[in-house]
């Protein structure tokens, strides 16, 4: 994030727990509210965030008269361990700043969420949980660990567990970001710029799909050219990031598996199958790294899972609200999700 947003509140929880042993403490949750909770607390909708994004990140999808209408609904938007504004590598103090940041998974994260919606907000159940990318696995792992609270699930260009392919794309990324001279074993921050323009290179080749580049598609985003929209377009996505915060959240990227809860013994199908929430997954078509076809194999395995793909070009970035099209199909399959019973 190059402007770090301000307008949220923090939620602090001391000795916070990892699973990879060792606490936070405290642990600060960040997030941001929409709308009024009612009376009975019954109009709760939950959306985590995505790598490298924030609570501003799904404002399209968000106000009177958007799919999740603040008219109707209290809209939690929960900030991601490691984007900088929860509990991250740069704004945690010694011993666990920077490089010394442990390691937090997706269900820490999702334990931290529940501690807010439940413990602080009172709420019982969740009218829906919506997530693209890596909060597309935030939702699977809310319906596989509290699956008694959550009576929707939309997880978009996601998934259930961190594929081979998807994770040889993040060890990747990973060695861009600590080849560089200048990252020195994470002692030096925040992040270093020529690292960090690598970065938005390698991520560039795949975010977007090859049709999408083909076809010239980054002119409806007012780039003119391939080279104007690599640099005027992926560096500043990556610009004012710190190194350590970036890695932080790719590990626990890489690492999301609803087959590693509790109670699953490590097994992806039993844990897919504990889901109770009507489940809609939306893959986007083209997307490289959360393609549909994991998707339909997860949904075979949730009772009553439904799957509908994304149509278009935009691979990835189907997800980010830019393309008016991917906005219309994503908006229409939310209102028709929430108008429908919740729960299988």
């Amino acid at each position: 994030m190059s402007t770090t947003p301000s307008d949220h509140s923090v939620l602090e929880l001391p000795d916070f727990p990892l699973e990879t042993g060792g606490a936070l403490a405290p642990a600060r949750l960040a997030y941001q509210t929409h709308g009024e909770l009612a009376s009975d607390k019954s109009n709760a909708i939950l959306l985590p965030t995505w790598f490298a994004g924030d609570h501003t990140s799904h404002e399209w999808l968000i106000g009177p008269g958007r799919p999740l209408d603040t008219d109707r609904y209290f809209v939690i938007v929960p900030d991601l361990f490691g984007n900088g504004l929860s509990s991250s590598p740069s704004n945690t103090p010694a011993p666990q700043a920077g490089a010394d940041f442990p390691h937090i998974t997706m269900r820490d994260n999702v334990r931290a969420q529940h501690a807010l919606v439940h413990g602080h907000f009172g709420i019982e159940r969740l009218e829906l949980v919506i997530g693209c990318s890596m909060g597309a696995q935030q939702t699977y792992q809310w319906a596989v660990s509290y699956p008694d609270m959550v009576a929707r699930a939309l997880p978009f260009c996601g998934s259930s567990k961190t594929a081979p392919h998807n994770a040889v794309f993040i060890e990747g990324l990973r060695a861009v970001l600590t080849a560089d001279p200048e990252w020195r074993q994470g002692r030096r921050a925040p992040g270093y710029a020529a690292g960090l323009r690598a970065f938005a290179r390698v991520y560039a080749g795949w975010g977007f799909s090859q049709a999408f580049y083909w076809n010239e598609r980054y002119r409806t985003l007012g780039f003119d050219s391939l080279d104007d929209f690599l640099v005027g377009f992926w560096e500043p996505n990556f610009a004012g990031q710190d190194t350590n915060d970036l890695l932080a959240m790719l590990w626990t990227w890489q690492h999301a598996d609803v087959g590693a809860t509790e109670g699953t013994g490590g097994d992806v199908v039993k844990a897919l199958g504990t889901i109770t929430a009507r489940t809609l997954a939306m893959p986007a078509q083209k997307d490289l790294y959360f393609p549909p076809e994991d998707e339909a194999w997860a949904s075979g395995h949730i009772p009553g899972g439904d799957v509908r793909v994304i149509p278009g070009e935009w691979g990835h970035l189907t997800g980010a609200g830019a393309n008016p099209d991917d906005v219309e199909f994503i908006g229409r399959a939310v209102r028709e999700l929430l108008a429908s019973p919740g729960e299988n």
